[in-house]
């Protein structure tokens, strides 16, 4: 069972190394790499297959980053015959030992302080907005019997 959910994995790996690269950049940067008002300009800027870089991000950050972030999945890596090695091996990883990674030896640089279910002191305070209340009933009809 484990061997078929493992392969099903690998299969849609290209998404997941999609993935790492927005979390690499956002915990870098503090924002996403593609951001818009309207989901359809996000979708733009991701097929565009241009990525913006802050003036802070190192040439191995943004090589690894471009790499990860690659538009064509047979050109990404983690997908090409190297394999999670491309990324291992990267220079931006050059001071991570995957072994003490792997074994779980690796102390958080950080760890929030938690009073319990429900903290969220960790967090930023926002305020609440108002609920508006339209004036108007666009799906009165739909909703009826609801």
């Amino acid at each position: 069972m484990f061997s078929s959910f493992y392969k099903r994995l690998l299969s849609v790996g290209g998404v997941d190394w999609w993935a790492l690269g927005v979390l690499v950049y956002e915990m870098a940067a503090g924002y996403p790499p593609f951001f818009a008002d309207q989901p359809i300009q996000i979708y733009e800027k991701i097929v565009s297959g241009k990525v913006r870089f802050p003036s802070h991000f190192g040439s191995d950050l943004k090589d690894l980053l471009r790499n990860l972030l690659q538009v064509d999945l047979t050109k990404r890596y983690g997908n090409l015959k190297n394999g999670v090695n491309d990324i291992k091996g990267h220079k931006w990883f050059a001071s991570t030992d995957w072994i003490a990674v792997f074994q779980k030896k690796i102390e958080a640089p950080f760890i929030p302080r938690c009073k319990g279910a429900g903290d969220t002191s960790n967090f930023d305070d926002y305020e609440e907005e108002a609920l508006r209340i339209s004036s108007t009933e666009k799906c009165a009809k739909e909703f009826a019997e609801f």
